[in-house]
């Protein structure tokens, strides 16, 4: 009988990749290659034999232990490594009775668990930091292709002053590449071994225990801490923070592009594909599937991340419970996030745009959106307040009467006084009212390249 799957959402919220380094057999495998580091590292300094490494070895490979019966050894155990090591010892005494005495020695479950998870986490990072790099890139393309393409900028949903959409995607751009350079920060600190025996004190291994955790960190390539890690958290919750945070992001890009999709405004989608959005009962169709994901993903990443940070005071040298609440919490969030990443990357380098219906839309007030650009220049001649005034009455005017705010302008006197036909014309027009709008872009596209280089 085949084993409850539940698989079925994975497709649309996780990348593949991401959940194979989190799957059953990655997580058994970065258990086993601790057990094969530490078999390395205690004969190098002579703890254990020579010959007891190879029968070791040769046990640690993932798929000749049956997940199934490990699965339910756990819910009596109470950890993965328990059952796990168990199997492990009959599957070397199977070879080497002999070998069989120095399987797992001076070590403990937890530091067979959490120095597994590191070599996940190393796996996933690399992942993340592949796919940050390829959204970066894709946004810097998109940044400086539309670096002076304009629309409505919008606050509190409505149409405020004049943006570009390419001021819009380097302001993503720039988050990212903050998140790329906070996970190259952070990876020191988070690769590291966590080796300290039943409380920490190594005490097992007498007077080879620091020769041995010097050994093991170079076997399995990790920073050797100032101290084991079993129950200070603090890694593994910062790297929860930044998931959250690129979570966040990703949540940005999606909640502003379904708005920018909506029938009502029109002016920037996802790239279209066969079937791709549809309705099940309207033909007519063409939902912000991606976009989802994006905010899907950054609505739930917040509660994994707060149940990392809820599990941090953990009891003494041990913890009962709180340890447990990460071990599906963090990988979630790797999975998460690295799904969203994946619709990221499928939205951004395909994203279609509508220039003209920007436009139109940026025309729907009649020049309203342009009221500051009139508001401003007549200050310089009339006054903050008097030009303020003037203009709030003009605005009024025209909303009143239904006309372009350019009309009502022309036709009142104390506005004609100081400012011409020509000049009207100019500081109604949205592509004069751009402000910094390119050198946010080229700023955002100059950190890109400065961190990619």
């Amino acid at each position: 009988m085949n084993s409850p799957s539940n698989q079925l959402f994975d497709a649309y919220f996780t990348q593949p990749a991401m959940r194979s380094v989190f799957s059953d057999q990655g997580r058994v495998q970065g258990m086993l290659d601790f057990e094969a580091a530490l078999a390395r590292a205690e004969a190098s300094v002579g703890l254990i034999p020579a010959d007891a490494v190879a029968p070791i070895e040769a046990a640690c490979k993932a798929e000749l232990y049956d997940f199934a019966a490990l699965a339910h050894a756990i819910a009596t155990a109470g950890n993965s490594a328990i059952p796990l090591v168990k199997a492990l010892g009959k599957r070397v005494a199977a070879q080497s009775s002999e070998a069989e005495r120095y399987v797992h020695l001076g070590a403990t479950s937890q530091d067979a668990m959490d120095s597994g998870l590191v070599l996940q986490l190393r796996a996933a990072t690399e992942l993340l930091e592949q796919d940050l790099a390829g959204l970066a890139e894709a946004l810097a393309v998109q940044a400086e292709r539309f670096a002076d393409t304009p629309l409505a900028g919008r606050t509190w949903l409505q149409q405020a002053t004049p943006v570009t959409l390419g001021m819009k995607l380097a302001g993503v751009l720039g988050a990212v590449t903050r998140h790329r350079q906070r996970l190259a920060e952070l990876k020191p600190r988070l690769f590291c071994l966590q080796f300290g025996g039943a409380s920490g004190s190594l005490a097992a291994l007498g007077d080879q225990a620091w020769p041995v955790a010097e050994a093991l960190a170079r076997e399995m390539h990790l920073n050797l801490p100032e101290q084991p890690w079993h129950t200070q958290r603090d890694r593994l919750v910062e790297f929860a923070s930044l998931l959250g945070l690129i979570a966040g992001s990703l949540g940005k890009l999606g909640r502003d592009l379904s708005l920018l999709m909506q029938t009502e405004a029109g002016e920037v989608f996802e790239p279209s594909a066969p079937g791709k959005g549809g309705s099940s009962t309207m033909p007519h169709k063409r939902n912000p599937v991606s976009a989802a994901v994006l905010i899907g993903a950054a609505t739930r990443a917040p509660g994994l991340v707060s149940t990392m940070f809820a599990a941090m005071p953990q009891e003494h040298e041990r913890s009962l419970g709180l340890w447990h609440a990460e071990w599906e919490t963090l990988p979630e969030l790797c999975c998460l996030v690295s799904g969203a990443l994946q619709q990221a990357l499928l939205v951004v380098p395909g994203l279609e745009v509508d220039a003209a219906r920007m436009r139109r839309n940026l025309d729907l007030t009649q020049g309203l959106v342009l009221a500051e650009a009139v508001s401003i220049a007549l200050a310089q001649r009339i006054g903050r307040d008097a030009a303020h005034h003037l203009v709030e009455r003009c605005c009024r005017q025209a909303v009143k009467e239904g006309t372009h705010l350019h009309a009502v302008l022309g036709g009142n006197a104390e506005v004609s006084a100081q400012l011409s036909a020509a000049e009207l014309d100019r500081l109604l027009d949205p592509a004069h009212y751009l402000g910094q709008a390119r050198r946010w872009v080229d700023r955002a596209l100059a950190e890109h390249k400065l961190f990619s280089r």
